[in-house]
């Protein structure tokens, strides 16, 4: 690795971490594919361990060691400077180590994702990171096997979603879905049942599905407030419910889909 001390915060190669939005950063068109940023040794490492590979690093003096051991070799520009001088740069206390700026990975065929999972989460147009970011989590700890959002679901390479995924986004399978008009057929060619998750009269009870659960589900969510679109819910072979108590009516999209995979497994 090459150490850049940083002498000043307008340097141009400090543009990834303190001039560019995360929608900036996806458009980057040199690498193909954009840029992503890893926050945290715990997520650099998970990100490097995925095949990921990083742009550069900035980080402070004390964390050298653990970011040398993390590149094992690699070369690439390491910007060190001071808490302060970062915190300047970046809007905020670096306390979990050092941020990296990833070169994005290639987008997964939906057909390659399919091909050996079993449990999947379609994730429909949620828009809020934080949520898209507990998915993750959830499906990495409750062994489901991949992630499909669908085209106007936030992006899971937002800052935000790393961070509150623990980087598990990193770990798990994903890609984006295609419109319903292609997606629903391909899901199903891949023999997946797709479940809904909604309200409805004619809904099945998440126990009394999971009791006799096909071999290969599609647990669909959609957005808080709005649910899932009539597309989702025509495009769905089951609609299925998490029964209330209290007067609630529902859980927050990233708990509702925790508490189906909890359910769900075998």
């Amino acid at each position: 690795m090459r150490i850049v001390r940083i002498e000043g915060l307008e340097h141009p190669d400090l543009d990834d971490y303190a001039r560019l939005t995360d929608v900036a950063l996806r458009r980057v068109t040199e690498p193909e594919g954009g840029l992503y940023l890893a926050e945290s040794l715990t997520v650099i490492g998970r990100a490097l361990r995925a095949g990921h590979e990083p742009r550069s690093v900035l980080t402070s003096e004390k964390w050298l060691p653990e970011i040398e051991r993390l590149l094992d070799g690699r070369d690439l520009p390491v910007y060190v400077g001071e808490p302060r001088a970062l915190e300047a740069l970046t809007g905020y206390h670096l306390h979990r180590g050092a941020l990296a700026s990833m070169h994005r990975p290639a987008p997964i065929d939906p057909r390659a994702l399919l091909a050996d999972a079993r449990r999947v989460v379609i994730v429909e147009d949620v828009v809020d990171h934080t949520n898209v970011g507990a998915i993750f989590r959830s499906v990495a700890g409750l062994g489901a096997d991949a992630v499909l959002v669908t085209p106007r679901c936030a992006d899971p390479l937002y800052r935000r979603s790393v961070r509150v995924s623990m980087g598990t986004v990193l770990q798990v399978p994903w890609t984006r879905l295609p419109e319903w008009s292609e997606a629903a057929p391909l899901l199903h060619e891949a023999g997946f049942t797709i479940a809904a998750l909604a309200l409805a009269d004619d809904a099945v009870p998440l126990r009394a599905f999971a009791a006799s659960a096909p071999e290969r589900v599609a647990v669909l969510v959609g957005a808080e407030g709005d649910g899932l679109s009539r597309q989702a819910l025509e495009a769905a072979d089951v609609v299925v419910t998490i029964p209330m108590a209290h007067g609630v009516d529902s859980l927050n999209v990233a708990a509702a889909s925790a508490v189906a995979l909890y359910a769900l497994q075998a």
